[in-house]
């Protein structure tokens, strides 16, 4: 009895002090979006966006990151396809080479990406021949966000791969003597949800992407200055329009963040 009750005594504890861990890492997440929204003016968020450059940068993140995500797309999804389909000496190294921008600092990133294709880079004299200069251009932000936000597809895709069923694949297979076939009418739309959810994680990483396209594509405003750089530079003299660019780079965050889960939801089969 004793012993009821000292287990009974304890779960409760462990129970309390997982609830305060909880509600602890719940604020130390929420209370400065939070801080974010409480500095914002709604009445005054229609001037806060006709500021110089502010409707400039959110049409350029808007180009640049959809044009990030859809060469993601055509890279990532058939390399993760070749990877989770064949094996072969070195897989996993190349593998481990092909997510590291998802974690590689964003400044190493762009540093790597200016010693690459800067002008006296490793391939910038092949590009000076064509007359192309990718720094301080639009280009320069476009791959800036791809390198960076591509692994997000590419772990997507490879997942979804993963996770077909292996007996549908062969079955279609045998019926198909095409290859290329069976991946576009059976793998391809079983891996569907996967792949949209790294594309939509992808095209939100690319639009928040701020230290590679720093430091490969500069700041010019018009050119290069996507959302977070503007944010960046109206901080110093406009504070609130740079809130207002924060709060919209949030709820694109969210609502992407909850239709990947609901996507995730779907495809496993998971209960609401």
């Amino acid at each position: 009895m004793k012993s009821r009750v000292a287990n009974s005594v304890t779960n409760k504890i462990v129970i309390l002090i997982v609830a305060i861990l909880v509600v602890t890492y719940f604020l130390f997440v929420t209370v400065p979006l939070l801080a974010v929204f409480l500095r914002a003016k709604p009445n005054q968020i229609g001037s806060q966006l006709e500021t110089a450059g502010v409707i400039e940068a959110i049409k350029l993140s808007m180009i640049t990151s959809a044009s990030a995500a859809a060469i993601a797309f055509v890279l990532a999804v058939p390399s993760a396809y070749f990877m989770v389909t064949r094996n072969f000496h070195g897989k996993a190294v190349i593998d481990t080479l092909m997510d590291l921008p998802i974690v590689l600092p964003p400044a190493v990133a762009g540093v790597a990406l200016l010693y690459a294709f800067a002008p006296k880079g490793l391939l910038g004299p092949v590009l000076n021949r064509f007359g192309i200069i990718l720094p301080e251009s639009i280009y320069a932000v476009i791959i800036a966000e791809a390198f960076v936000a591509s692994p997000f597809l590419y772990r997507s895709a490879k997942t979804g791969f993963e996770n077909m069923d292996r007996d549908v694949i062969n079955s279609a297979k045998m019926l198909s003597g095409s290859r290329l076939r069976v991946f576009f009418t059976v793998t391809f739309p079983l891996s569907i949800r996967a792949i949209i959810s790294g594309a939509m994680m992808t095209w939100a990483r690319a639009m928040g992407e701020f230290g590679a396209t720093l430091m490969f594509a500069g700041n010019l405003p018009g050119i290069t200055t996507t959302m977070p750089l503007a944010i960046y530079n109206l901080l110093y003299y406009e504070p609130e329009a740079g809130v207002t660019l924060s709060i919209i780079l949030i709820a694109i965050s969210f609502s992407v963040l909850i239709t990947v889960k609901l996507l995730e939801q779907k495809r496993f089969g998971a209960k609401k």
